[in-house]
């Protein structure tokens, strides 16, 4: 459970706040999707969580977030990091290693993962992340997606209870972005690990998540299921999100008279829509 009660921040030096007043309640097993446009404070809402601020960006810190029982602020950075595993998007700073099989196996060692466990755990990882051909190539040779899938790959093989992605598909293609989603997804359905992800590809977003946040200029200003957050599309493209476009799409459709269903958010809903448009002019 992560609960967050109140938090406010603002990085030291800065007169605005990166965070205003933010509330939530995370339960366990969570899939939920954060967006919003640039400088909405989703960044430093995760860094919040993991403990980064305010232990290493100091600054104004009110109000509390209690992740598995353990507040952040006053908890050391090594209980919290033991809950929660973060890919953000300075992917040189993350890395530790120079071989691949190395990086994913720094953390399993340091963690304490039975030994038996960590082939079978490194070979999920990799495969998963589509990089099982990497495994003996210098993380500096890679491309700028390589190192960010070797990241991803290292993180869910810890298997930690949170799972925090900032942007972690990025610099990855279409293709290579859903294998992590759906990598995601199982790693949510199976083993239960609640799961935050900033992103911007948000038809993909919306197709794997339970549930989306919406920030704008620090402040928390929807949240709730996929199907309920989208019905605020106005808000949305005022708060300058982009919404997925068949759900543009089908907002057009509903103001000309066309279309009287569901707003659709990924390409079988909008497919759906179209067939019972069809039908009913037939």
């Amino acid at each position: 459970m992560i609960s967050i009660r109140d938090l406010s921040f603002r990085y030291r030096g800065r007169e605005t706040y990166a965070l205003s007043n933010i509330n939530m309640e995370i339960p366990d097993g969570e899939f939920l999707g954060i967006i919003g446009p640039g400088g909405a404070g989703k960044s430093t809402l995760l860094c919040a969580v993991n403990g980064v601020v305010p232990h290493h960006h100091s600054g104004d810190f009110y109000g509390e977030v209690i992740v598995e029982g353990h507040d952040t602020a006053q908890a050391d950075p090594e209980t919290i990091a033991r809950c929660t595993g973060s890919v953000f998007q300075d992917i040189d700073g993350q890395m530790t290693a120079s071989v691949v099989e190395d990086e994913i196996l720094f953390g399993l060692e340091n963690f304490g993962v039975p030994r038996e466990e960590t082939e079978a755990r490194m070979e999920e990882a990799l495969l998963a992340a589509g990089i099982g051909d990497l495994r003996d190539r210098n993380v500096y040779s890679l491309s700028g997606g390589q190192k960010q899938k070797v990241i991803i790959a290292a993180v869910t093989a810890l298997r930690p209870r949170i799972m925090l992605l900032d942007e972690a598909t990025g610099e990855l293609d279409p293709v290579s972005s859903r294998n992590i989603f759906e990598f995601l997804r199982r790693l949510n359905g199976e083993y239960g690990i609640t799961i935050i992800a900033v992103e911007q590809k948000i038809m993909l977003l919306c197709e794997f998540v339970k549930r989306l946040a919406v920030m704008d200029g620090g402040r928390l200003i929807l949240s709730g299921g996929v199907k309920d957050v989208l019905q605020h599309a106005r808000e949305l493209e005022d708060a300058g999100v982009n919404i997925p476009r068949v759900t543009t799409l089908a907002r057009r459709l509903k103001s000309g008279g066309l279309y009287g269903g569901e707003l659709p958010w990924n390409i079988p809903m909008a497919c759906r829509m179209m067939r019972s448009i069809v039908h009913a002019s037939s």
